[in-house]
């Protein structure tokens, strides 16, 4: 029989949408919630625009500077309690930066496509499961996050691969990892949750 420890709820599920990795969040232990999260991320997203539009996926020196850069300018504010107005729009900003990256380093580097979207579908699917898990209050346990290496920890990979002249294989380990992982956790999870506290959510939800 499976059984499933549910998670107690976050103080904000913005931050929980974030998807940090153990690098992220050890940089947002550093300041202790006192950098803004907005900003920096904005940031981010920038220098990231620049590098990949100057070629960075293209280039095997380089490829590394997207998430490192991110990661040092987003990752502090993951243990920011993200109440702002606008700071809402920190996760989906996250998401674009991985995913642009993440194809970006594909295409470049003549990854089968087919790998490229499987990849990017294991993300998805992850993505997508989070955000109707915490719909339903059904919140995912702290390891997922460590272990699916987060957003800093993924695009880390990604980069170290291509800087290793083995972009194919990376792909391929890290899309049979991530659907491994992902899609096993949402199935005991699922499987494990109570179908009357689901329905209480839903009954919630829609008072």
């Amino acid at each position: 029989m499976i059984s499933v420890h549910m998670t107690p709820v976050p103080r904000s599920t913005v931050v929980t949408y974030r998807d940090d990795g153990p690098l992220s969040r050890g940089m947002g232990m550093l300041v202790a919630g006192q950098l803004p999260p907005l900003p920096p991320v904005i940031a981010g997203t920038f220098v990231t625009g620049v590098l990949l539009l100057m070629g960075v996926a293209g280039s095997e020196g380089l490829a590394i500077f997207a998430p490192a850069v991110t990661l040092l300018l987003a990752g502090p504010g993951s243990s920011h309690p993200h109440d702002g107005r606008f700071d809402w729009l920190v996760p989906p900003i996250l998401r674009m930066i991985e995913y642009a990256f993440i194809a970006a380093c594909g295409f470049a580097h003549d990854v089968n496509p087919v790998l490229i979207f499987l990849l990017l579908g294991a993300l998805a699917f992850h993505h997508y499961d989070l955000v109707y898990r915490l719909r339903q209050h059904v919140y995912p346990p702290p390891w997922l996050s460590t272990f699916g290496l987060g957003w800093d920890g993924r695009m880390l990979v990604v980069g170290l691969a291509v800087l290793a002249d083995l972009p194919t294989f990376g792909f391929a380990l890290l899309t049979l990892y991530l659907w491994g992982l992902f899609g096993w956790e949402s199935l005991t999870c699922w499987l494990a949750s109570p179908r009357t506290g689901v329905e209480t959510a839903e009954t919630g939800t829609q008072d």
